[in-house]
């Protein structure tokens, strides 16, 4: 038995809308030493983990960095170009690609829960974010792995605080609009 299929520009539209928000989370920025700004970005990313799936998602993100590497201004406070991919924040975008791929993979197939979409996006948008991250962070700036990830530690309030939002949107979400989950192996419920 074979899965039922969606047409390719349904999930390409998708992806679009979660690429969209992404780089429209990131306009609003808090710069901070050390050149990683806070951001809503993140969010962006857990949601696009929750709603896209392990398979969709990543590809959503992938959008944003082809379109920061071709010099669109699409990342944190209107950033673009190849630069943005030697500088601090490279390790946390490439754990963005990753860490929606958790997500998706822990947020599973069937009816999400509060519980699953919370370990989510703990574990990919924040635990596989910060693993690439701090230590790419540490390497370009040149200062010890030990002090940075500490610093990195002021984006933990945040960004906790966003992996909550993203675990309230996205079941309110699933029993809002069980379309907008309508993967393979997702279970829609009737309201």
């Amino acid at each position: 038995m074979t899965e039922p299929t969606r047409p390719l520009g349904a999930d390409l539209a998708r992806m679009a809308v979660f690429a969209a928000l992404i780089v429209v989370l990131g306009m609003v920025v808090v710069p901070l030493p050390g050149g990683v700004p806070i951001t809503a970005q993140t969010l962006g990313v857990m949601l696009a983990g929750l709603v896209l799936g392990a398979r969709r998602a990543p590809l959503a993100v992938l959008i944003v960095l082809a379109l920061a590497a071709i010099g669109l201004p699409v990342l944190a406070g209107g950033r673009g170009g190849l630069g943005v991919f030697a500088g601090p924040t490279a390790g946390y975008m490439l754990g963005w690609v990753v860490g929606v791929v958790v997500i998706g993979l822990i947020a599973g197939r069937g009816r999400l829960t509060w519980w699953r979409a919370g370990l989510a996006t703990l574990v990919g948008g924040i635990g596989v974010v910060y693993l690439f991250g701090v230590p790419a962070q540490a390497l370009v700036t040149g200062v010890p792995l030990g002090p940075t990830a500490l610093s990195a530690l002021v984006f933990l309030p945040g960004d906790l605080l966003k992996a909550a939002v993203a675990t309230v949107l996205a079941v309110a979400l699933q029993r809002a609009y069980p379309r907008a989950f309508d993967r393979p192996g997702v279970v829609a419920r009737a309201a």
